[in-house]
């Protein structure tokens, strides 16, 4: 219990002191990492489940139809080998894959790594119900926390997933660095898959940012509601509004939440008053698009080449197979 309570404790002082430079900085910002409590994926859920959120379904798609020609290209050869997952989430695409890996007399190591511990209990629970001969290691904490702690274990052959537009969600230096990150612990004939939303018609992705359900912008302003509940933070949430902008050009994906008038905000642990003017903005999130072009030069930067590639029928969305360079023949 004391565990738990020091554990719980020191997460706390991270959001607080995280929440406090972002209100302080120009332009207000706050990661998009601490969207995920338990209020928090539950909203994701429904996100994922909207019709104007079409990225959930088109890399379900590529996962549920092309399942072989995926494990193929991850397992590479292997019956044997550790199957990690940054972001893992509900898992529930990774299911399809796990599940024919058992099937094909393979056995996965499945290695799941997410920032929420209540996602992480949750897929806990469902694993055991449903592939109960799994073998399942999960592991709570920053991706690249996770992968300098637990990339280093050379007795079996490793597949990395990174799915759902996660790397999107990455500024584009810090893609490269993850990308790099990985790259320098894979082996040989290790595998690297990673989800690339692609660019595409402006309306389609402006809706998916915009559900006509209001999915995402309670979402983004649960956000809020954390910070008052578990910082005692005072944000009025009936002045602030989310603002989501697509840039067709550039294929960022910015989420925003505005405040709709003047207002001091005081969070306790700092003597300092946070200021909010009129239609203010605090920057939550990005979502990066992709086209051919941008994979390919991600891959030259991080030490990467691609192996394989598959894509929905729409073309809406990429699973893009990595493999170290150093494998060309």
């Amino acid at each position: 219990m004391k565990d738990v309570l020091e554990k719980t404790s020191a997460a706390t002082e991270e959001f607080r002191a995280h929440v406090l430079a972002g209100l302080a900085s120009t332009p207000k910002r706050i990661s998009s990492r601490y969207f995920y409590d338990a209020e928090g994926d539950r909203l994701f859920q429904q996100i994922m489940a909207s019709e104007d959120y079409y990225v959930t379904r088109a890399e379900n798609e590529i996962l549920r139809d092309q399942t072989d020609a995926v494990l193929t290209a991850l397992a590479n050869g292997h019956q044997r080998f550790s199957l990690f997952e940054l972001g893992a989430g509900d898992g529930a695409k990774t299911k399809h894959l796990l599940r024919r890996a058992l099937e094909m007399g393979r056995d996965p190591l499945y290695r799941p790594i997410d920032i929420s511990e209540n996602a992480l209990e949750q897929l806990g629970t469902t694993l055991k119900k449903e592939l109960p001969a799994l073998r399942y290691h999960a592991e709570q904490g920053e991706y690249f926390e996770a992968i300098e702690r637990s990339f280093t274990d050379p007795s079996e052959a490793k597949a990395v997933l990174f799915l759902g537009s996660n790397i999107g969600n990455l500024e584009h230096e810090r893609a490269v660095e993850l990308l790099k990150g990985v790259a320098q612990n894979l082996g040989p004939n290790d595998r690297f898959l990673v989800g690339f939303d692609r660019k595409k018609d402006p309306a389609t992705i402006r809706r998916a940012y915009n559900d006509s359900e209001g999915h995402t912008r309670d979402f983004n302003l649960n956000l809020l509601r954390r910070i008052n509940n578990e910082l005692g933070a005072d944000l009025d949430l009936d002045h602030f509004i989310h603002t989501p902008v697509y840039d067709p050009s550039s294929g960022r994906a910015l989420s925003y939440i505005v405040s709709t008038r003047d207002q001091q905000v005081h969070v306790p642990g700092s003597e300092r008053t946070f200021h909010f003017k009129a239609w203010e903005a605090l920057h939550t999130e990005i979502s990066q698009k992709y086209d051919d072009e941008m994979i390919a030069d991600l891959a030259k930067r991080s030490g990467l080449r691609i192996a394989d590639q598959f894509t929905d029928s729409k073309g809406y969305f990429s699973d893009v197979v990595f493999a170290p360079k150093e494998t060309m023949s």
